[in-house]
């Protein structure tokens, strides 16, 4: 499964590093070849002996104990992978990379590396829930790095809840799972808008949505899981970064267009979920407004139409767009993928149980050009948004032939 594939193995200090001894046989078994540092901390749980009986490679754990004077160490190991695993990855390594900081073997190798990074943590319970772990976890995440969430179970500490090191053979399955997987965008730069925009009528009121983020969110991951480059361009919600996503944010209508602008000339594919409010306040008020007697107006004026304009100046770019609508959701998005000069609109009724902004799931219709039109089932959005990509470069793959 693994053949001929170099994984990189950064084991750094903690009770569960004999199950690395474990991981360095499994990946070995299914034909990668694995090379291992490790910490001072790692070596005195177990000896660097057993990890280099396991790999057939010499383990290094030195900075400046240099076996091939030819190179420097670490920056060859980093540029020899093609995936770092660290596992066991401790609260203390987590927060050296989340701070860059490069003070032994693993670290600066890991500061040197442009493979893919995956963490495995493990740790006590309480540990890994504290503030300051999950801020560097979230630093991470936003730099690209990938985590293998830990299980729940019985800790060697006496605590009973998650931080357990996930087994080897899950590890093994989910690294093989990675090489095994196409990357039909790789190559391509996509930029994905999600979520809702504000539009402020004083400093502590704003004009907005109910969109959550979370379809475009969806979109994003599984481009970057697909091999893209991908930019993020989101609203204001409460989401994490997905890995291996540049996530850029913005909070108007107008900071959305100017973030798009930025990046719409290199890009390949430009997905458009966010919900962008189609007018805001004339008039931004810098002090709060007071109430007063009787009704009260609020004079507004359009936003730029943001699919429309870079349906006029698109070039080369796949334009896709989304319609959330509440009715006659076929006649709209076919006038919309008409007047937009888009390449493809997806289309769903947020009035419909489990599909709306908030949730989780969602049915979508696909129109594009020439008639073509391809309906989804409910699914999970995250589900949703790999079968949507794979369609497209599948559409586009036969246009091209």
């Amino acid at each position: 499964m693994l053949a001929n594939r170099k994984i990189l193995l950064c084991v750094s200090g903690g009770i569960a590093v004999y199950k690395a001894v474990a991981l360095v046989s499994k990946l070995s078994q299914a034909g990668a070849s694995v090379k291992v540092i490790m910490t001072e901390s790692a070596r005195q749980f177990v000896q660097p002996l057993s990890f280099q009986v396991m790999s057939r490679n010499d383990v290094y754990f030195d900075t400046f104990d240099e076996k091939d004077s030819s190179v420097i160490a670490h920056i060859d190991l980093a540029d020899w992978a093609d995936l770092i695993l660290v596992a066991p990855a401790t609260a203390n390594v987590i927060g050296k990379l989340a701070n860059g900081i490069g003070d032994d073997m693993v670290t600066t190798t890991l500061l040197a590396a442009t493979a893919p990074i995956w963490m495995a943590p493990a740790m006590n319970v309480h540990m890994y829930d504290h503030p300051a772990v999950k801020r560097n976890i979230q630093q991470l995440h936003e730099d690209g790095v990938r985590f293998i969430e830990p299980s729940e179970g019985f800790l060697a500490c006496g605590y009973v809840g998650k931080g357990r090191l996930e087994e080897p053979e899950k590890i093994t399955a989910l690294v093989s799972d990675f090489f095994a997987t196409p990357e039909p965008l790789a190559g391509k730069k996509v930029v994905v808008t999600a979520g809702p925009t504000r539009e402020r009528i004083d400093p502590v009121r704003f004009l907005t949505n109910f969109s959550s983020g979370k379809m475009g969110y969806a979109m994003a991951q599984a481009a970057a899981e697909m091999g893209a480059e991908t930019v993020l361009i989101s609203g204001p919600v409460s989401l994490p970064v997905p890995s291996g996503v540049t996530r850029i944010f913005v909070e108007s209508a107008e900071e959305m267009l100017e973030s798009v602008k930025r990046h719409f000339d290199d890009s390949d594919m430009v997905i458009k979920t966010a919900a962008v409010a189609d007018y805001r306040p004339m008039t931004v008020h810098q002090q709060k407004m007071k109430k007063q007697e009787g009704g009260s107006t609020i004079e507004l004026e359009r936003t730029v139409d943001i699919l429309h304009y870079l349906g006029e100046q698109k070039t080369h770019q796949l334009l896709i767009g989304f319609a959330a609508e509440t009715n006659d959701v076929a006649k709209y998005a076919k006038d919309k993928l008409q007047r937009k000069n888009a390449d493809y609109i997806i289309a769903n009724d947020v009035s419909e149980a489990q599909a709306g902004f908030e949730s989780d799931t969602n049915r979508v219709t696909v129109y594009g050009k020439d008639g073509f039109e391809q309906s989804f089932e409910m699914m999970p959005k995250a589900e949703l948004a790999r079968k949507l990509l794979e369609m497209i470069h599948e559409q586009e793959e036969r246009h091209d032939r």
